[in-house]
């Protein structure tokens, strides 16, 4: 048992540490590009703001610390919207995801209208949806969700398809429904498809959470970038833009963490 609990306490360690570094390294890469590109291109000052002008603004300007407190309120209620429609789109995901796997007729239904979806730009679609649902939360899960639905839904269904003609005979030989088939073998065969669906998803609940603001609530970071470009405070624009860089990458790494983490549990728990 104790060397069970030290195998799964260095297991996250390792893991920790590695999702640590590759955040290091990616931040890294974002400040050389940023740099890079703003001299490569030449942009203006007045424009373009480097990471020392986003700094000062958010760190020395007078006013620093009301706007990082206005940050985080519009951070907070982003990530709001976010959580909404990952959950609305994720759910919907998996439920029509079984549906494709259990029934052909499900699968021809809907495959064909979630490609028609995917394929109109969500701002195209947004006065529809805001017509039909108005400015509210349906309108932040309508949105989100279908930023989400469609790749969580080829990738749970490609992950519950994963079983083999084999394995469903042996289960259909000894009495089990196709339901059982499911259940038993296509649910466990799914998990990293599943969490990969998460990872994906998760920044792209976030894209969606900022597509609503600006089109429908007119609240959080989405309407604030929208606003502070029209009013040309360029720093501002840009700490905002920080501000969606880090939040998506920590959202994506604390999704890698934990799908890891999830993955190397069940390992662990089927060689023991």
């Amino acid at each position: 048992m104790e060397v069970s609990r030290g195998n799964r306490a260095g297991t996250f360690t390792r893991t920790a540490l590695s999702t640590l570094g590759n955040t290091a390294i990616m931040l890294t890469v974002i400040l050389m590009l940023w740099v890079g590109l703003l001299r490569a291109f030449d942009v203006s000052d007045f424009v373009g703001k480097g990471p020392l002008d986003v700094y000062e603004h958010l760190f020395l300007d007078d006013d620093a610390a009301a706007i990082r407190a206005e940050m985080w309120g519009l951070t907070a209620v982003t990530l709001r919207d976010a959580a909404i429609g990952f959950t609305a789109g994720m759910i919907a995901a998996v439920v029509i995801a079984v549906g494709i796997v259990m029934s052909r007729v499900v699968e021809s239904a809907v495959m064909p209208l979630a490609m028609i979806v995917r394929s109109v730009p969500l701002v195209a679609l947004a006065p529809l949806i805001i017509l039909a649902l108005g400015r509210g939360t349906a309108v932040v899960a309508a949105m989100g969700g279908i930023v989400v639905l469609f790749p969580a839904l080829v990738t749970l269904v490609f992950g519950l398809r994963s079983v083999t003609s084999q394995i469903r005979d042996v289960v259909t030989v000894y009495g089990g429904s196709t339901w059982d088939i499911l259940r038993k073998v296509a649910a466990p065969s799914a998990l990293p498809a599943f969490f990969s669906a998460v990872r994906i998803s998760v920044p792209g609940a976030f894209t969606g959470a900022l597509l609503a603001q600006w089109l429908a609530t007119g609240e959080g970071i989405g309407y604030a970038v929208v606003s502070a470009v029209s009013r040309s405070q360029n720093t501002r624009v840009w700490a905002l833009v920080v501000v969606i860089t880090l939040v998506s990458l920590v959202l994506y790494m604390l999704a890698q963490l934990v799908e890891n983490l999830v993955l190397q549990h069940y390992d662990m728990a089927k060689k023991a």
